[in-house]
């Protein structure tokens, strides 16, 4: 590519992001997968990634850092982010992490003995190399802790464990001693960490994307398992008097954990402070279908409770959410905006299909699936009925990129497209006019400015960046007028005697539900593990910790509502 190509792709990214940040304002929510500008990749066929996210706050800023991103982002609020494209930082490389000493912000990135970057402004493209590592590493995590020590944790392997060692901030962040092994691998004992989509294949998943974190004198090694093409994938934790150990193993890991729904996982991330004091975990979310690197990133709220157990909450993880301004109480006070969705298996009509590509799965609530159009050609629409006069409050968008060729580096033409609503299918009004936009998104969250009344809704194509009109999830939001759900009451649990790893949970179907959100937990006050399922009523549960108790509720769900159970 010349130069001159490259100028004007970066300058293309940089105005796109500035308008992007224009249009979000004031929305205050945000629904997962977060709508950024996920990079294509170099390799073929073509698909977007970004994973093994880092967030930090420098000067006031909150800066985002994701593998393979060319580049990182900044907001002032974790809603609005402008993107800054990056040629003084290894922004082709896995993992990175960062992390502010002595009012300077240090990044490391995963490739064997990496060079170590500084920056005092990372609003500008102006890093440059403090020193390079002692050792040979992959997924990196550092950590300065109260008193000023600086420590570094390393592992990516199904074999190999999760290390450890301290570095000297004084003498260039070079090693201190020798590493140590802080965590080893545990399938047969940890039913999480065992590789497959089922936890079934009978060996070491990858442990992998150490995080560290400190509360209340307590160091929380974070970990993830078994692989990141998994819907499986979360984040475990071991807890510590010591940065460096010895460890104990946390018995309600993954603490972050996200099996089910639209978009799957929510591994290999990193906790960290809002500028309010709240606790956030944001993780990598598996689409994995072109290639096992198809990824995209997801955000949710995290607590400690009382006895110093760390939880993320990912119910409705992939329903809209609110960004707070406050110090808030996540383990009492919800995010969760309690729009429902409106369209999961909504008749729709189209003006065209591809072979293997129905309509029908634009509204199936499964990323790995997509209804593609026959052409990129304007005018190529998609209808959905709602069945009933319905409240819209907000509309995601997922884009399919359906027989796209483009690669990292070329420019990339928008998305642009159409939203039309009508009560009737006759009279229609345009509720979302995106024929102009510039931005360079995938997953477009739209909040209507007011809430409309409709039955019917269509988006119609204007432009794509390459390929077919395509659609992974056309997910509209808001309530019914119906009622929600009745309660469920008959809830049976049965663990596997010969492997306790296992369970199945089987209930009695609810009256008028869409869904169950299945709760469990180590203690009867704590379910905070959550998995969703669609028009199922039994649930194989794989991914158990051996001979620890676990309790279980099931909630049922339809658009109208949520009706907690026993």
């Amino acid at each position: 590519m010349t130069k001159l190509l490259w100028a004007l792709a970066f300058t293309i990214a940089i105005l796109a992001t500035a308008q992007q940040a224009t249009a979000q304002q004031a929305t205050g929510s945000f629904c997962n997968p977060l709508n950024l500008n996920y990079r294509f990749s170099y390799d073929s066929p073509a698909y977007r990634e970004a994973a093994d996210p880092v967030m930090h706050i420098y000067k006031g800023k909150y800066f985002l850092y994701a593998s393979k991103s060319g580049g990182y982002w900044y907001s002032d609020d974790m809603l609005n982010w402008v993107y800054r494209p990056s040629t003084t930082l290894p922004v082709e490389d896995y993992a990175p992490t960062v992390e502010t000493i002595h009012d300077t912000a240090f990044f490391i990135a995963s490739k064997g003995k990496m060079k170590i970057y500084y920056s005092t402004n990372p609003l500008e493209d102006n890093w440059k190399v403090y020193n390079s590592l002692s050792i040979s590493m992959t997924d990196p995590a550092l950590f300065k802790d109260d008193d000023g020590r600086v420590y570094f944790y390393y592992g990516c392997s199904s074999k190999d464990p999760i290390m450890g060692i301290e570095l000297d901030p004084k003498r260039r962040l070079d090693t201190i001693g020798s590493p140590l092994v802080l965590i080893q691998h545990n399938f047969k004992k940890y039913g999480w960490e065992e590789h497959g989509e089922l936890n079934n294949n009978g060996k070491d998943g990858w442990n992998e994307g150490s995080w560290m974190n400190k509360h209340n004198g307590k160091y929380y090694l974070q970990y993830a398992a078994p692989g990141t093409e998994f819907k499986v994938y979360g984040d475990g934790v071991y807890v510590s008097d010591k940065p460096l150990g010895p460890f104990t193993y946390m018995p309600n890991s993954p603490f972050s954990y996200k099996p089910s729904g639209f978009i799957n996982g929510a591994g290999h991330g990193c906790t960290f402070k809002d500028k309010y004091g709240n606790y956030w975990h944001i993780a990598t979310m598996a689409i994995s279908v072109r290639h096992m690197f198809e990824r995209r990133l997801g955000l949710f709220p995290v607590f400690f409770d009382a006895d110093g157990q760390l939880h993320c909450n990912t119910a409705f993880g992939d329903y809209p959410m609110q960004i707070v301004n406050r110090k808030m109480n996540f383990e009492k006070e919800s995010l969760f905006t309690g729009w429902m969705l409106l369209s999961y298996n909504k008749p729709v009509t189209a003006s065209s299909e591809m072979p293997g590509h129905a309509a029908t799965m634009a509204n199936d609530e499964e990323a790995r699936s997509w209804w593609c159009a026959a052409s990129g050609n304007s005018g190529e629409w998609l209808q959905m009925d709602l069945q009933q006069l319905s409240t819209i409050r907000a509309i995601q968008v997922n884009f399919a990129d359906e027989g796209a060729r483009l690669k990292a580096g070329m420019p990339v033409k928008p998305y642009q497209y159409s939203i039309a609503a009508s009560s009737d299918g006759k009279q229609w009004k345009l509720i979302a006019d995106k024929t102009a936009n510039t931005v360079d998104v995938t997953h477009d969250y739209i909040v209507l400015p007011q809430s409309i009344k409709a039955r019917f809704v269509k988006i119609t194509n204007h432009q794509v960046p390459d390929g077919a009109f395509s659609l992974s999830g056309f997910r509209i939001f808001g309530k019914g007028n119906g009622k929600a759900p009745q309660a469920v009451k008959e809830v049976s649990v049965q663990r596997d005697a010969s492997d306790t790893r296992r369970a199945t949970i089987q209930w009695k179907p609810s009256p008028g539900a869409t869904g169950y959100v299945i709760y469990f937990g180590n203690e009867k006050t704590k379910l905070y593990h959550s998995v969703m399922l669609y028009g199922k009523n039994t649930l194989d549960l794989p991914g158990l910790n051996k001979d620890v108790p676990y309790f279980f509720r099931v909630d049922a769900f339809n658009e109208n509502g949520i009706t907690k159970g026993n």
